[in-house]
């Protein structure tokens, strides 16, 4: 009778503890947030050369922060290891870029998207897929894959035995995982400007990443040689744009950030940074 009376104890004890901890998780007040950003993806967000991040997502974190009122402080992380180190509790939030996609909603929970602008291609002016047909064409791997997947048909004949550089673990790769690896050598990097001199370099023939950062790049001083080619995808396993990546079991702070991205949109603070970092309005529709 004692033994039982003391397991007994114990459960009870435990059941409290239990239940207090999933109190304390529900109950959460989130007064500090810390994010994550790559801080190498023009324009959405980058490191100057004073040390200090910039762009469009920089300033956009800003505004959700002071919109929710919390203090936020936001840290530089690889890419490649964002998903990990956020379930590891590192951090409580990705804001880098990082498209919604079914494969990444598995792991981990989305917010609602606070920019778009679809993946495409970038080559050297001087090469023959400067002229890759489609050019400039939108398809949509959501509403018309068919579509989609002609359209690459069409680009296969010009794309045989080359090199297509890709920043691994972003959406463009997966994308050329699917539709390209058997027509061409997709050559993987830790960031999109290793791709970019390599291209410049002659070691690739052609790069895959988001329309706004091939655009900011082929802009900056010394890529004149760089030009947009070839149509850009949207939707599907590219999934519903940038948003911000946060644990499933976060789900007042998601809700938060939902709030005040609703609200971004509403006030044009989306609208204006679009205009500011990216000469175009980025507002998911």
């Amino acid at each position: 009778m004692k033994h039982l009376t003391a397991l007994l104890k114990i459960l009870s004890f435990l059941t409290l503890a239990f239940a207090s901890v999933a109190a304390h998780a529900v109950d959460k007040k989130w007064t500090h947030v810390t994010i994550a950003t790559e801080g190498e993806f023009r324009p959405w967000n980058f490191t100057k050369a004073d040390g200090t991040l910039d762009g469009y997502e920089i300033d956009l974190i800003k505004y959700l922060c002071a919109h929710m009122k919390v203090e936020c402080t936001t840290v530089v992380q690889s890419f490649d290891g964002m998903i990990p180190a956020l379930n590891a509790g590192k951090f409580d939030a990705i804001i880098s870029g990082m498209s919604a996609t079914p494969k990444r909603e598995e792991v981990i929970a989305f917010s609602e998207s606070y920019g778009t602008t679809g993946q495409t291609f970038a080559t050297l002016n001087s090469g023959a897929l400067a002229q890759l047909p489609l050019k400039g064409e939108v398809f949509s791997l959501a509403s018309d894959e068919a579509g989609a997947a002609e359209a690459v048909k069409k680009l296969a004949p010009m794309l045989k035995g080359k090199t297509i550089g890709v920043q691994g673990s972003s959406i463009a790769a997966a994308f050329l995982d699917k539709y390209l690896k058997d027509i061409a050598t997709i050559q993987e990097y830790k960031t999109t400007e290793q791709h970019d001199l390599d291209l410049k370099a002659g070691r690739v023939d052609l790069i895959m990443a988001s329309t706004a950062y091939l655009s900011t790049a082929a802009a900056k001083p010394g890529n004149e040689d760089m030009v947009l080619t070839g149509p850009r995808f949207q939707g599907g396993l590219l999934g519903r744009g940038s948003s911000v990546g946060l644990r499933k079991s976060d789900t007042e702070l998601k809700a938060r950030f939902n709030e005040a991205i609703a609200s971004a949109k509403a006030d044009g603070t989306i609208k204006a940074l679009s205009d500011k970092w990216f000469g175009f309005d980025v507002t998911p529709r």
